[in-house]
């Protein structure tokens, strides 16, 4: 019987030590859960200084001074989303800007001398976002000129000379082309719609949809799309920090100095001309992207480095 009653009470201490273990356990898996709830606290804490939002379009949108039918909810939906979409791509937002700041204080008086709305520097942004891409179908540059247009209007385009990649004489282009089918569509906005799907495209959907404005007329998606693009693009980067986007002036792009040459006759290695100036080769390349080869034929006998 004294045996029984010793095994019994064993019985009841390993009991009596399980239950407290398991209340141990309990209580610190419980302190674990409220460390996590904790963390996860400061989680949403930081995140909510970064707000995911609705953007607020403004009432006044215009693209060149043409004005925008903000009054049309189709319309309206295209505008949020290429604000939406450019607003949050905020690497390539401040890619752009940065890149704003060393290059439209050359394209913006080129703009002006010949009578293009300054918006059209947009245009450029949205084409290229400000490099020199070559697209699938070969245009080229930052203004994405294709090679026969190009020649058109007086670039040298072969294997050694790419002037598409010039960006004066580019812009220049670019602003004669714009001129000319202003001329033909009386808009602006139809124009961009041009220069982006062509004339023949935007001629051809005019005739078939019996409309004369963009805003009326139904295109392909990226065509669709792109007047929108660029008015949003003009916004943000007009008032970024309405947009959220605080750059310091000291982390913007800008454009080094430099000086020209004039040469008339061919230049046999630009590794050496480059040295007779006291700058080496990948300088003057990056300077001057549009001399394609490590050499220059000079055939013009018009190129100035």
């Amino acid at each position: 019987m004294k045996v029984i009653k010793n095994i019994l009470m064993l019985l009841g201490v390993v009991f009596v030590a399980g239950t407290l273990i398991f209340a141990v356990q309990s209580t610190s898996v419980n302190n674990l859960n409220a460390t996590v709830v904790a963390n996860d606290s400061v989680q949403i804490n930081v995140a909510s200084e970064y707000r995911i939002s609705s953007i607020d379009i403004p009432e006044d949108l215009n693209f060149a001074g043409e004005v925008v039918p903000q009054q049309d909810p189709e319309i309206m939906e295209r505008v949020d989303r290429e604000f939406l979409v450019n607003t949050y791509w905020q690497s390539n937002a401040l890619l752009l800007m940065k890149r704003a700041n060393k290059y439209f204080p050359i394209i913006e008086p080129i703009l002006a001398k010949n009578g293009i709305p300054d918006d059209f520097k947009y245009l450029a942004v949205a084409e290229s976002g400000l490099t020199n891409v070559v697209s699938p179908a070969g245009a080229t540059g930052f203004w994405q000129i294709m090679r026969d247009t190009g020649r058109e209007y007086g670039l040298e385009v072969n294997a050694n000379v790419d002037e598409r990649y010039h960006l004066e004489k580019s812009t220049e282009v670019a602003c004669k082309y714009l001129k000319k089918w202003k001329e033909r569509y009386g808009s602006w906005a139809l124009t961009a719609a041009a220069y982006n799907a062509g004339p023949g495209a935007v001629n051809k959907y005019l005739k078939i949809q019996q409309v004369d404005t963009y805003w009326d007329l139904l295109l392909g998606s990226e065509t669709g799309r792109y007047v929108f693009r660029i008015m949003a693009i003009k916004e943000i980067l007009s008032n970024p920090e309405k947009y959220g986007f605080h750059i310091d002036k000291d982390d913007m792009y800008t454009a080094v100095p430099t000086f020209t040459v004039e040469v008339d006759t061919p230049v046999s290695d630009f590794a050496d001309f480059a040295q007779e100036y006291e700058i080496n080769y990948k300088i003057l390349k990056r300077h001057n992207p549009w001399l394609r080869e490590p050499h220059l034929n000079n055939a013009s006998g018009k190129n100035i480095l």
